[in-house]
């Protein structure tokens, strides 16, 4: 990924001068918005857009109120913390008046919603997790849901300095650590690394959990003692177990027909497990999904249930195989972070509803326990991001796009969204400015020297807002009388007093900036995840009502959700293996993230993958299902559901479970029309066919990893991946 940056800068696909939509220009919101993503560009000079987008701006909050503008901005523009586009964006936004935001995310909506009910924050999402030197000291099994997919550990937010995670599984299971890995797909751990592998139909990771939990508690290998001081509710969630309720008892015979594995499996894995120190991981892709609260909340009931956790090794923990860093030996709270400023407007939507707000003004939804009421957005204010490639049902996306009058984007590339905006402006890459770097997942701090003057007319993100918070009479309250150089002096400076509180001696800006690093010196020791809870719950209470773990929550029953019980359950989502749906869609669509770049980012780049597949996605797809269908390896397929259809390059293996296709993310989106589906995706951007569905009314976060397909052989005539080619310009 490194390696491409060279040809991600000089892309012939880089904007060289603020662009307008040419019906935009004439005739401002009174345009065929239907023309988005269609339609040609004209160059204007900085001033003439600027003075554009202030003038839009002034228009939109005048007839419509500042709550009709949003901020829409989300994505992985850059590692350094200043130049952090999503923040200086919203920023800008609230200094001139407000904006409707998004909570949550895309990596981990459901978590984040559901944790603070159960936990008292959602700090283990966050970076409280068991760190690996734990394990391997201390676990003897650990059991990880989801995969340990070494892909994942090559990226994390603020940039790695320090890539040892594939370091520390080896370590452990060195050290004898036994590694489960519960996956679908073969793929999603290193082969020579795993002890046994459990292959069940995806979405039904909770059910095996409380079957898991049953089997203890029939068993007597509960541990009442942990349940009775630090839990509450655990009555309810064995009777719900045991049936005594409904007479459904969630035995492993139960979960094995729901997982479509075999119950000796799942009792073979609850035994295993009761043997002794043992860590429950999930990887945060689990609660992506329908009802993807359930397996969060299933995971620790069931570590509860075992009695392990607040001890070093045991209990519980999330995101070791989804990013890096995660398990990592360091110092914590010492990540330079760019503050925001506070929004006059008090409106927000959950992250992953941002095309039903743009279909359905005025609409209300539930949301963790009060009703949002979707705005009225006539103004769109976007950078930093893609949302045509991680939102779900682009092709729904693209409709809803339409609707708002005004479309702004701060793009260094001709992008989807960038095609399909009103007004974009240039800005440069991380390797055209200066910043600092850092992650609260990984020892080091970076600085980030400009490498190269920015590319034809490019500006920074910052200036570009600076010049309009001027025209918008909030200059000093965005820039807070700081230029670039001054704001990255200040994120150290915020570092170093931290730094120094915790008994550290860190460099000076200058010597930092000679070096261009600081090593964080390793704690001298790391607290175990809720050890102090646990030695001592009265005088360390959890945040939560009861203070305790809340197996089951008097919350969330308050809510009344019929689609999120009070306590884990396994709830049927509407597409999966086990769905009637199955009938038309037999196949089960899983989507991750590619090896060789980082979501959407280097898609316009040439790419090193396997020659068979030329310079299609690869679809991972099981060989006798493969073997079915006709299909061979490096033949063209056509994935495809009611929704879209995209093209991709099968991949048949023995290790993907049958049922089952796995296609990356991260192609950029192409719609076409097809006669026999929505779109077709010539480039195979998966979120074509993903459900736009929230995971439950207490959450409602994204649901990509519910959803149907099937695939076919390609017998068009196949003209290969078309080129990204420059919109028309005049």
């Amino acid at each position: 990924m490194i390696g491409a940056l060279t040809e991600l800068v000089y892309s012939e696909l880089r904007i060289d001068a603020p662009m307008v939509r040419e019906s935009f220009l004439a005739n401002r919101e009174s345009s065929d918005r239907s023309r988005r993503g269609q339609e040609g560009f004209v160059p204007v000079s900085w001033d003439e857009a600027l003075d554009l987008v202030a003038a839009e701006l002034q228009r939109v909050r005048t007839q419509y109120g500042d709550d009709s503008v949003f901020g829409g901005s989300y994505g992985w523009s850059s590692a350094g913390r200043f130049h952090h586009a999503r923040t200086q964006v919203r920023r800008f936004l609230a200094a001139s008046g407000g904006f409707v935001d998004q909570i949550g995310n895309y990596s981990w909506g459901a978590a984040q919603i559901l944790l603070p009910h159960v936990l008292g924050d959602y700090s283990t999402v966050t970076g409280a997790e068991v760190d690996w030197p734990e394990i391997v000291e201390h676990t003897d099994t650990l059991v990880a849901f989801g995969g340990l997919n070494p892909k994942n550990w090559r990226v994390t937010a603020g940039g790695a300095g320090q890539h040892s995670s594939a370091d520390w599984l080896r370590n452990a299971r060195d050290a004898g650590v036994r590694v489960i890995v519960v996956s679908p797909n073969g793929d999603d751990a290193p082969r020579d690394l795993v002890d046994e592998r459990i292959s069940p139909r995806p979405n039904t990771d909770a059910a095996i959990m409380l079957a898991l939990a049953y089997e203890l508690i029939n068993d007597g290998a509960h541990d009442r003692s942990f349940l009775e001081k630090y839990c509450v509710g655990f009555d309810a969630f064995r009777d719900y177990l045991m049936g005594s309720n409904d007479g459904v008892v969630r035995d492993t015979a139960w979960a094995a027909e729901i997982a479509g594995i075999p119950a000796d499996e799942i009792k073979g894995l609850a035994h295993r497990i009761a043997a002794g120190r043992t860590l429950l991981s999930a990887t945060w892709s689990l609660q992506r999904a329908e009802h993807g609260e359930q397996p969060f909340w299933a995971l620790i009931a069931l570590a509860c249930v075992l009695g392990q956790v607040g001890l070093p090794g045991g209990g519980f923990s999330f995101g070791h195989g989804s990013i890096n860093g995660v398990g990592a030996f360091r110092r914590r709270g010492l990540a330079p972070t760019m503050p925001g400023l506070a929004n006059p407007v008090a409106r927000s939507i959950p992250v992953a509803r941002l095309t039903d707000m743009l279909l359905h003004p005025g609409e209300s939804i539930s949301f963790d326990g009060r009703d949002v009421v979707y705005p009225d957005v006539r103004l769109v204010y976007w950078a930093g991001g893609n949302p045509f490639h991680h939102h779900q049902d682009l092709n729904r996306l693209n409709r809803a796009w339409q609707k708002p009058e005004t479309i702004i984007v701060h793009e260094p590339w001709w992008t989807p969204a960038a095609r399909r905006a009103d007004i974009v402006l240039p800005a440069t890459t991380t390797l055209e400015r200066s910043d600092i770097g850092g992650s609260s997942r990984d020892p080091f701090l970076f600085h980030m020297p400009r490498l190269i003057h920015p590319v034809g007319g490019s500006r920074n993100d910052f200036d570009i807002l600076a010049d309009l918070a001027a025209r918008q009479g909030c200059h000093a309250a965005f820039t807070e009388d700081r230029d670039e150089a001054a704001w990255v002096r200040h994120l150290f400076d915020a570092v170093a007093v931290a730094a120094n509180a915790q008994g550290l001696e860190p460099p000076t800006y200058e010597a930092f900036i000679a070096k261009g690093h600081w090593r964080v010196p390793p704690p001298t020791d790391v607290p175990t995840l809720f050890g102090r809870f646990r030695a001592d719950p009265e005088g360390n209470p959890l945040s939560t009502p009861s203070g305790r773990i809340e197996i089951f929550s008097d919350t969330i029953a308050g809510f009344g959700y019929d689609d999120c019980p009070p306590h884990p359950a396994w709830c049927e989502p509407r597409e999966w293996l086990g769905s009637e749906t199955v009938r038309r869609w037999p196949l089960h669509l899983l989507t991750n993230q590619p090896a060789h770049q980082l979501h959407s980012q280097l898609g316009q780049v040439s790419v090193r993958r396997d020659p068979a597949f030329g310079d299609r996605e690869p679809l991972m797809i099981n060989t006798a299902d493969a073997t079915a269908r006709g299909i061979e390896r490096g033949d063209t397929v056509r994935v495809f559901n009611a929704r879209g259809a995209c093209l991709a390059a099968a991949d048949p293996r023995d290790d993907m479970r049958a049922g089952v296709v796995c296609l990356s993310t991260g192609a950029w989106f192409d719609a076409e029309p097809d006669a026999r589906s929505p779109s077709l995706q010539r480039r195979g951007n998966p979120n074509g066919l993903t459900n736009d569905i929230g995971t439950s009314k207490l959450a409602q976060g994204p649901s990509p990893l519910s959803a149907l397909v099937e695939v076919e052989k390609f017998t068009a005539p196949d003209s290969g991946v078309p080129p990204l080619v420059l919109p028309p310009v005049r």
